[in-house]
This record gives C-alpha cells, structure tokens and sequence, in this order.
C-alpha cells in the first residue's frame, strides 16, 4: 500500500468528488520512522484526506479549486506533535504515570496498564491488592493468569490489555463484529433543508462553521483542532470533575475556545442542548451511548437540530461485546496484534507499541474528514448526518498495509530534526514550541493562530 493509493481508497469510500484526487500530491514513503508498520502511508493519506476535504468545502463555497500537499515525513512529524510540544523552552509535564505499561503475566503472558487517569489507578491497585509503586504492580501481577485479570479487569470499568497475536484477535467474537464495518460510516440519519458550509465570507474553508466538542485526550481532539485549523469555531466542552492530561490539553487545545459544562446536572444538559441547536458539527468519543440518557443520542439530536453533523469516535468500535470496553490507542495497538508484531519484528523480549500513537491521531484526522464530508453533501443534498470511527477499525486498516522489510531500521526523528515544522505560539501556558499543521494548502493554508487556553476559560456561548 502506498500513500496515494490509500488516499485515493479514503476519496472513494467518502464517496468524493471524482475531480478531486488530481490536486492532491502526496510525497515520501516508508519507511521513514523505525516501524515494522506502514505508519508513514497511514498518515499521509489521513492527513492529506483531511485537507482535500476541507479543500472541497472552500471550493463548493467559493468555486476556487486548489491543490493539497503533504509529504510523509511532515505527517509523520504531526503525528507526534505531542512529542515535541515544549512550554518555555522546557518540556511539558510527563504524559504517563509510571504504572501505565507492560508487565509480565503469571502464566508467561504480557499484559498492558493505562493508569494515566487517578481513577484508573486506584481501581487498578484494588483489583490487584497493591500499592502504585511500579514494582509491586509487577510481583502482584507476576502472580495473576493474564487472560483472566484482562477480564477482571475490562468488568472493572479499567483499561487494560492483554497482549495477542493477530490470529488471537483474530479469533475474538470483538474482531470478527468489526471486520464486517467498513473504516468509517457516512450514514444520513435524518431529513433538513440544504444548508450552506459556514457563515459569512469564506477567508477559510470552515469560516462559520461551529464545532462542539466533547472529548479529550488525542482522537477527538486532534479531529476538533483539525476543524478548527480550516477556520471553524471550535469550543471545547469539558466536565469540570473530568481528569485531563496537560500536555494534550495544551498540544491539542490550539485553535480552540473552551468551556466548562457539567453534563450531571440539568443545567448542563440544558446549555449544551442550546449551543447544539446553533451547531454544525457535535464532535464526541463517549462510550457508544453514554450520552443517550442526556438527550444527545445521534438521532435524538437530529431531531432537535436537523442538519447536524454528529461525529461519534470510539475505541473497540460500536458492535460487538468490547462496545463498552474503555480504551486508548496503545491498548488498542496491544489487543489487536500490533504490540505482538512489533516485538517479533524487532526480536524485543517483550511487547513494542508503534513509534506514535498513530491509531489515535489517524483516526482523529479521518473524523474530521468525515465531518468536512458531510458538511459538503449537507450543502449539497440537506439531511443530517452520523459519522462513525474507531480505533480499532483504523488500526485493522492500518495491518491491512502490510509490513515494512527491515522498517525497524529506518532512523528517529530526533527534536532537532523537525525544527522546520515548529512554530513558536505566545499562550496563557507560556511560549509553546508546537508542530505546524502538515497539509498544504495552495489558497487557504491551515492555521492554529488561536493560542490554547486553560480549560474553562471561556463562557459556554457562540461568538
């Protein structure tokens, strides 16, 4: 699989103008960081899919054709762009706690933590009878069977996972409900008039587009920063009591306002239920339907908001026993085979995760192509629209490129590598160093001027 030909099967699937793919230029290959993967090719082609879209949307605005650019390596290098973010000229806070990791089973199995989350921890030490200190989590676990503490586990409420081989998950009962899925759904879920792409005069692709989004960490984030890069207003919506990690906060914050609403109370659901009735696009990555009781279900919303673009990111997808399974990118790469393979490719003597978190930041740029899709056929055919994603599906994808020969040897991107992509942002953090969007774009180049702010900073209103 090459790049082109994976944004030309991106193009296909979204169903796109068949003019489109011509102004697209995709250069670089793989291997271009040390990875047994295609990871190159995987963000190339989200990326580049990201920006023809917004591309079209400022065309169908505007009637200007431009062309759209992205070379491996600049992907790549968004792909990490939370890797390189520096705050001060220092690096930001850790992103892990010491506990999330491989730990070695009893029955010589491996098994991955993610206790980045306080209650995660806890909950993790009270299944194990152990205190957070990484070696007592490893004698504790060094006593347990690892399919059944994964079990233990995931009816838990924790995020964990046992480490398989692509034919174990393969076999699961969660793999072959996803197999059926195609990468993403564009479904339209209900009628409204033909509406236009923004409001007022389009400096940018999305000027006038209002985005509300209700997620956190990398896949939804990067998604809204990604809208926000083409000119949407994107405000943030955060729970107050919701622990957050702050360098991805502030990574994936630019661009975007923020605000506080507590979804526990009424008032809360009554202010998002009037900032979603003046929205284009309601961004969320809640279990599969954790928000129905609360009135923002993808049909409900429709009703209430007819012409919605309703984005629903997920980390197992939403069929299938692991629907409500809670996950991240890395456990996701761990369940699925792609931990396995990179320690067989690389003779590790235990399990290796991707040199990025590629399954989030991939997916997270394919959600906000699919949001720029369906605001396209929103101004072309009306109708309100359901875009769906996971992980797991964009990691399936991703195993289905292939592997790199001898792809481990490709050289690191050292900081000093990548200083061309780096710009320097004034923000209430202080003088961030952060990545440039990756996409060129020939009439209307991405920007993420808007500095991020703290969250919460902002009222829970439209400008």
């Amino acid at each position: 699989m090459t790049p082109e030909l994976a944004l030309a099967h991106l193009w296909r699937l979204a169903h796109g103008g068949p003019g489109a793919l011509a102004r697209a230029t995709v250069t670089g290959q793989d291997p271009t960081l040390p990875s047994t993967f295609r990871v190159g090719t995987l963000a190339a082609a989200t990326i580049a899919a990201a920006g023809l879209a917004a591309a079209e949307c400022h065309r169908l605005r505007t009637g200007v054709a431009q062309s759209v650019d992205v070379s491996v390596r600049d992907a790549l290098i968004a792909f990490r762009s939370e890797r390189y973010l520096r705050v001060d000229d220092g690096p930001p806070p850790e992103l892990r706690h010491p506990v999330t990791g491989f730990f070695e089973t009893g029955d010589g199995r491996w098994i991955q933590l993610h206790a980045n989350f306080p209650h995660h921890l806890n909950g993790i030490l009270d299944v194990l009878g152990c205190s957070a200190q990484r070696d007592d989590v490893a004698a504790a676990i060094r006593t347990r069977d690892g399919a059944a503490l994964d079990t233990a586990l995931a009816e838990s409420g924790l995020c964990a996972a046992l480490i398989r081989t692509p034919d174990e998950w393969a076999s699961l009962e969660q793999a072959r409900a996803i197999a059926s899925l195609p990468l993403f759904e564009i479904e339209r879920i209900g009628d409204a008039p033909v509406e236009p792409i923004g409001r007022g005069e389009a400096g940018q692709p999305l000027t006038g587009v209002r985005v509300l989004d209700l997620t956190r960490i990398i896949a939804g984030p990067v998604a809204g920063r990604t809208l926000a890069s083409h000119g949407a207003q994107t405000l943030l919506v955060n729970g107050p009591h919701l622990p957050n990690i702050a360098p991805l906060v502030i990574d994936n914050g630019r661009g975007k306002r923020s605000t506080w609403i507590d979804l526990r109370d009424a008032a809360g659901i009554d202010t998002l239920h009037g900032l979603a009735h003046d929205a284009d696009v309601f961004l969320q990555s809640y279990r599969p339907g954790a928000l129905a009781a609360r009135g923002f279900a993808p049909h409900a919303l429709a009703m209430r908001r007819p012409g919605i673009v309703y984005v629903s990111i997920s980390a197992y997808g939403h069929a299938g026993p692991w629907a409500q399974r809670r996950g991240f990118d890395s456990l996701v790469q761990s369940a699925s085979g792609i931990a396995w393979q990179e320690q067989q490719a690389a003779h590790a003597d235990g399990p290796r995760h991707l040199p990025c978190q590629a399954l989030d930041h991939a997916t997270g740029y394919l959600a906000a192509f699919g949001a720029m899709i369906a605001l396209a056929r929103r101004a072309r055919e009306g109708g309100s629209w359901h875009v769906r994603l996971s992980l797991a599906q964009t990691g399936r994808w991703l195993q289905s490129f292939g592997i790199v020969p001898d792809g481990l040897q490709a050289p690191d991107f050292a900081r000093t590598d990548v200083s061309d992509r780096i710009e320097r942002i004034a923000s209430p953090f202080g003088t961030l160093d952060a990545v440039r969007p990756a996409e060129r774009l020939s009439a209307t180049p991405p920007s993420l001027a808007r500095p991020p702010v703290p969250l919460g900073t902002d009222d829970a209103r439209w400008l």
